[in-house]
C-alpha cells in the first residue's frame, strides 16, 4: 500500500475504538482518529460471527483490495480500523470499493478537518 502502515499494536486498535469517529454501513464499520504522522496506520478485523476461517480471510481479501484502490484519495495522517460486519462475505470486491469511494472516504475526510460525519441519508439541522 501507497501511503498506508499496517496497525499492529493492540493499542493503537484500542484508541481507534475509544476516541475514533465512527462511520457504520452494512457490510463494515470504520473507525478513524488523527495520528499526526505522515502515514495512515489501517488495521482490519474480522470477528467469528463473519464466519469460518475462509470467510474471514475472504473479508479481509475484500477489504484490503478495496483500501487499495481507493487510498490515494484518502487524507494522510489517520489511524484507520475497518471491522468486517457479517454481510461482507455476501458481496463482490467492487461494491466495498464503490462505498469507500463514494461514502467512506468523504467520511475520513471530515473526520481528518474534525467535523464529525453525518450519518447517510440524514440532514445537518
Amino acid at each position: 500500500m501507497l501511503y498506508t502502515d499496517i496497525m499492529k499494536q493492540n493499542k493503537d486498535f484500542q484508541l481507534c475504538y475509544k476516541k475514533g469517529r465512527t462511520v457504520i454501513s452494512q457490510n463494515i464499520i470504520l473507525y478513524a482518529r488523527k495520528n499526526h504522522l505522515p502515514v495512515n496506520r489501517l488495521g482490519i478485523t474480522t470477528s467469528k460471527k463473519v464466519g469460518n476461517a475462509v470467510c474471514r480471510s475472504r473479508a479481509r481479501r475484500l477489504i484490503r483490495q478495496a483500501w487499495r484502490e481507493n487510498e490515494v484519495l484518502a487524507p494522510v495522517g489517520l489511524d484507520i480500523v475497518i471491522v468486517a460486519r457479517t454481510h461482507i462475505t455476501e458481496i463482490k470486491s467492487g461494491v466495498l470499493s464503490r462505498y469507500l469511494r463514494k461514502y467512506g472516504i468523504p467520511a475520513l475526510h471530515q473526520i481528518y478537518q474534525g467535523d464529525i460525519p453525518q450519518a447517510r441519508g440524514t440532514e445537518k439541522s
